[in-house]
């Protein structure tokens, strides 16, 4: 059995913990400290890349599409959303963690190809909270991928962007039948309702963490009806 190499640790902001990076051999994984098994890891990432699929599945062919991706993780997310956007795309990525952006520039990179690299990519080092709250009328897409889900486990002050008053936040920031699509490690009625609330159309959809098996993770598709 290869051992665990331990490459990196990073605070996350306002006491959320300790991040943990570590490889074996070409398989990457990020731990948070006190909390058992992982939350991310380079062998599994079947879920991140259907909430691109599913988020930006309008842009198809659309020029001047401009989509905002609410955490690096490992890539997957963005690689996913480059994949189905043309060439006149942008797509930014706010990123709350310095040194998860390093991950995904060195080694970590080539898992997802190297998103970063694409002209397309543009970063912003900060919480997306920042983002949302000054972009009204900016993005066609918002894929989110910030926490474990409506219930956050890494940093609190996710819990504004699933609030009512954080949802309706997010459906000024969309231009006209934009659409948020948002990852969760499994199902929230309440949270639905929420949405349909906040003013949106809403579908879940269950999509497994790797293709065709493993954990059963839901994405929230909500849909801006002007």
């Amino acid at each position: 059995m290869i051992p665990w190499v331990h490459l990196g640790t990073a605070n996350i902001p306002n006491n959320g913990g300790e991040l943990k990076f570590s490889r074996r051999g070409d398989e990457f994984s990020i731990r948070l400290s006190g909390v058992r098994g992982e939350l991310m890891n380079s062998r599994v990432y079947n879920s991140e890349k259907e909430l691109s699929k599913i988020g930006c599945a309008h842009l198809s062919g659309s020029d001047n599409a401009h989509v905002l991706v609410g955490g690096l993780g490992m890539g997957y997310t963005l690689a996913a959303a480059l994949s189905v956007l043309n060439q006149r795309a942008t797509v930014t990525v706010a990123e709350l963690i310095p040194e998860v952006l390093e991950w995904n520039q060195g080694p970590l990179g080539d898992c997802a190809r190297n998103p970063l690299k694409d002209p397309r990519t543009q970063v912003r080092i900060g919480d997306v909270k920042e983002v949302l709250e000054h972009n009204a009328n900016a993005f066609d897409a918002i894929l989110l991928d910030v926490d474990n889900g409506p219930e956050g486990l890494t940093h609190n002050d996710n819990n504004w962007i699933y609030s009512l008053a954080g949802l309706q936040e997010i459906y000024r920031t969309l231009r006209p039948k934009g659409r948020l699509a948002i990852w969760s490690a499994g199902p929230d009625y309440l949270f639905t309702r929420r949405l349909k609330e906040a003013g949106y159309e809403v579908s879940t959809h269950v999509v497994r963490a790797r293709k065709g098996k493993g954990s059963r993770h839901t994405i929230f598709l909500a849909k801006k009806l002007t």
